[in-house]
């Protein structure tokens, strides 16, 4: 089975959307690489739940869950064989793994994502 790993927030100005969820949840926000990309830490873990991420929007895309995933390249496969689409090509995340975004057959958003360090 495949659990959902990570979500994204979508917006149009990411750190209003960071002082938000701050203000709001509690959560600790923090950068991450050259693009305007924050880790979002939700809670300990401890308790159940999963980190995410907020990002500027560039697609019409709303709020995304990825799917952790033992192959990218299969996975996507398999969601175009289910009848889903693809649409995005598999994306590297340096020195952390893959990324995808796909959609399902109700129309919603998703990622998938491998672990891989050596992601280049």
């Amino acid at each position: 089975m495949s659990r959902v790993v990570h979500f994204e927030v979508h917006a149009d100005d990411p750190e209003r959307a960071v002082k938000f969820y701050t203000q709001a949840f509690g959560w600790k926000l923090e950068r991450y690489g050259p693009m305007e990309y924050w880790l979002a830490d939700t809670g300990p873990k401890t308790e159940p739940g999963i980190n995410g991420a907020i990002m500027r929007r560039t697609e019409k895309l709303a709020t995304v869950n990825s799917i952790s995933v033992t192959s990218i390249d299969e996975a996507m496969r398999a969601v175009k064989a289910a009848g889903g689409k693809v649409l995005t090509p598999k994306m590297p995340i340096p020195g952390v793994g893959w990324n995808a975004y796909c959609l399902d057959t109700e129309g919603n958003t998703f990622g998938l994502f491998q672990d891989d360090p050596s992601a280049k």
